[in-house]
């Protein structure tokens, strides 16, 4: 029932505020969010060194560089290519009328994602405050099915635009704390029947304590108009998403001699009919700037292709930029 996803909504936001102490943070200001440092990727101590400042700070602070500079663009969620993974049961049923997969998919594939963001403006409400826009790019590639011609069976874009702010409070006794507001718009840009997409807007709190780096999504998505028949192009192309997708996702990161591991939770919240998605990585050092990534998920909304179906993956490959 919805009425226990907007309970359990307001419980999640609301759990985490009333733990805030709400006074001025006695360290130094953070530096501005828009004063960005890094070419995508979050520099690190030495392996198996560890420097006790805040990893959030430490990421803001190593973005301090790159802003002005038009050869570095910066990173958003984390890039990465998984040039093996393997999934368990793939969804062949959403495929049945294609022509172009008249064969199973396989369980193996590649996936790769690519995203940036480019801060537009800063010192909006505050001195450390920043506006930034965004790209996600997320590909899944049947490489190695030859009888299909190896198609690339679904890529999601996501552009957003959001507002980010560290705030004077801590919560917990935390290191830092920040929150943001966004808008974002996913597609996979194809044409019907195959056509799926939603608008958001989305608010958020980032705070971390002991190392662990914690983050709270929830987001509203903006209604569209029911079609009279599926294939009409004008209208909603999928208006049970948040039945699968939830309306909030929690993440959990942790770093600790140079290994990241990070869990992520979504839910609907839903008692009669609950859908819901886990996620859990690890990152680990490999070679200069490139690191190891193993990544598991198990749940619906891997892609929107798949928002409805529940696959269970686990993949292998090559990161660029870590999540801090």
């Amino acid at each position: 029932m919805r009425i226990y996803r907007v309970i359990g909504l307001a419980l999640l936001l609301l759990l985490p505020a009333q733990a805030m102490a709400i006074e001025a943070n006695s360290r130094p200001a953070l530096p501005s969010l828009a004063e960005a440092d890094t070419a995508g990727d979050i520099a690190r101590p030495p392996q198996g060194e560890e420097s006790g400042e805040s990893l959030v700070i430490e990421r803001i602070e190593r973005e301090r560089a790159a802003q002005d500079n038009a050869s570095v663009l910066l990173a958003h969620n984390r890039n990465y290519f998984l040039p093996v993974t393997y999934a368990k049961e793939p969804n062949n049923a959403v495929f049945e009328s294609d022509n172009d997969f008249n064969e199973s998919l396989d369980n193996l594939e590649a996936q790769f994602q690519i995203s940036l963001k480019l801060p537009l403006t800063e010192g909006l409400f505050n001195e450390n405050d920043a506006v930034f826009a965004a790209f996600t790019l997320r590909a899944f590639w049947q490489v190695y099915n030859k009888e299909i011609s190896a198609p690339f069976r679904e890529t999601n874009y996501e552009p957003e635009v959001f507002w980010i702010s560290p705030v004077p409070w801590t919560i917990f006794g935390g290191d830092a704390t920040l929150v943001s507001l966004g808008l974002s718009h996913q597609s996979n840009g194809r044409s019907q029947p195959y056509s799926r997409s939603w608008n958001r807007i989305y608010a958020g709190l980032i705070w971390e304590r002991w190392r662990y780096v914690f983050r709270l999504k929830a987001w509203w998505r903006i209604p569209e108009e029911e079609k009279d028949d599926p294939l009409d192009p004008q209208g909603d192309d999928n208006p049970d998403i948040e039945d699968f997708m939830g309306n909030f996702e929690f993440t959990v990161v942790f770093r600790q001699r140079n290994n990241e591991f990070s869990a992520m939770l979504r839910n609907n919240l839903d008692l009669d009919e609950n859908h819901g998605a886990l996620q859990l990585d690890w990152t680990f050092p490999l070679q200069g700037r490139f690191r190891g990534y193993l990544q598991y998920f198990n749940g619906y909304g891997e892609s929107l292709i798949d928002y409805d179906a529940r696959i269970q993956r686990i993949g292998i490959g090559i990161l660029l930029t870590d999540l801090l």
